[in-house]
């Protein structure tokens, strides 16, 4: 099974990830990591650290002559405002020695955020450490490590995209009003592949030209009034064969594991598999997806719909996988909250923290390597192996067994 951990902080020197459990023998390139690292930075309403960052990840150990070897992948992403920002990260994050004399504490704690929480649990008196660990940041070695369960899943024509469908006020309201163009990019494009990359196109990475123009305009009033906003996005798995995940244990249900792979990510407060939260105020009659008969050699037994989202007792029915995540806005504004200063204890505006007005194009981008890994990990307990030639001897066994 795959496995990773990230470590590093937002303005530290960078930021570290390993991978283990990859499979030896599957194909892997600095460029395969690159592609995802750079679509994590789409979406209008971005901040200015954008413009400061390049991310690039260098591959310490773990692939040889562009193949993966089994043992640990070990990945380093260096922070660009480490030294370009004029705010002295290097003395301000210093793994030696003591704080510099002049340098400010951070005290005021940001409602929404991390701050309070994480100061009241590691006992700091200064909030740097919390801001800059609980920070979105980590999420470009998340993407890292991830690209790789990706890498996976393709090389077994399995695809992840992902669009958004909403944006503070505007977006669509339900499924049925962007599903049709959803389908058709997928089908047409031959995978879920192809709905990623005609969202990269769209400044606010949706399917709509005119919802992305309402979107575009909505931030700009967002950001006169120094606020911020958060959103929906969707992503969709294609390619997936049935009986991934299982309903024998709680823990290997995939529906459960879909939702916290996406309210792991920062600033996700909720999650739903298929049309879960529409579905609650429909019948039944709906709902369920009437299953059609199946075509000789196939795996699975088509739906007519999908708004169980691909799965049924918590494994996979051989339909797109879809899940969708729910993002709160930002809780670093430029107009200040009420706070508490928790070294006077007294009343006071919160600090300003350099943010984005919204980044829920880039959550989505990230929500797909979260699900990728979970989907990846599911496909490995059913099929797996030591090396991706014998993951395929699995494959093609199950394949070609009678399946009644």
């Amino acid at each position: 099974m795959l496995r990773y951990l990230t470590a590093g902080e937002s303005h530290g020197e960078a930021i570290i990830g390993v991978l283990e459990g990859a499979p030896a023998q599957l194909p892997l390139t600095p460029d395969d990591i690159n592609e995802h690292l750079a679509r994590r930075w789409l979406g209008y309403g971005r901040g200015g650290r954008s413009k400061i960052e390049n991310d690039t990840v260098h591959i310490y150990s773990g692939v040889r002559f562009g193949k993966t070897l089994g043992s640990p992948i070990s990945f380093r992403i260096d922070n660009g405002a480490y030294k370009k920002d004029k705010a002295g990260w290097p003395e301000k994050m210093a793994i030696e020695g003591e704080p510099p004399e002049d340098m400010e504490k951070v005290t005021m704690p940001r409602p929404g955020h991390a701050d309070l929480a994480g100061k009241q649990k590691y006992e700091h008196d200064d909030m740097r450490p919390v801001i800059d660990r609980s920070s979105a940041r980590e999420t470009a070695m998340r993407v890292a490590c991830c690209s790789v369960a990706r890498r996976l899943l393709n090389e077994f024509g399995i695809e992840v995209g992902s669009h958004v469908v909403r944006i503070g006020d505007v977006g669509f309201d339900e499924p049925e009003e962007w599903a049709g163009r959803r389908n058709a990019l997928i089908e047409e494009g031959g995978g879920a592949s192809a709905l990623y990359e005609t969202a990269d196109e769209s400044a606010t990475r949706m399917i709509d030209d005119g919802m992305t123009e309402r979107c575009v305009e909505h931030i700009d009033q967002t950001k006169k009034d120094r606020d911020s906003l958060g959103g929906v996005y969707e992503v969709v798995v294609t390619g997936v064969p049935p009986g991934l995940g299982s309903y024998v244990h709680w823990d290997r249900r995939l529906d459960g594991q879909l939702v916290q792979a996406i309210c792991s990510i920062q600033a996700q407060k909720a999650a739903e598999v298929g049309d879960g939260f529409f579905n609650a105020h429909r019948p039944g009659s709906q709902v369920h997806d009437p299953i059609e008969p199946r075509e000789d050699g196939a795996q699975a037994y088509p739906r007519r719909t999908n708004h169980a989202g691909g799965t049924e007792g918590g494994t996979t029915t051989g339909m797109p996988l879809v899940v969708r995540g729910y993002m709160k806005p930002i809780p670093t504004l430029i107009k200040p909250l009420d706070s508490v200063d928790t070294a006077t204890g007294e009343p006071e505006p919160t600090r300003y923290e350099r943010s984005d007005i919204t980044s829920v194009p880039a959550a989505s981008t990230v929500a797909e390597a979260t699900v990728a890994y979970t989907v990846a990990n599911a496909f490995l307990r059913k099929y797996g192996g030591d090396s991706v030639p014998a993951i395929r001897r699995h494959v093609e066994a199950d394949r070609a067994a009678p399946n009644e």
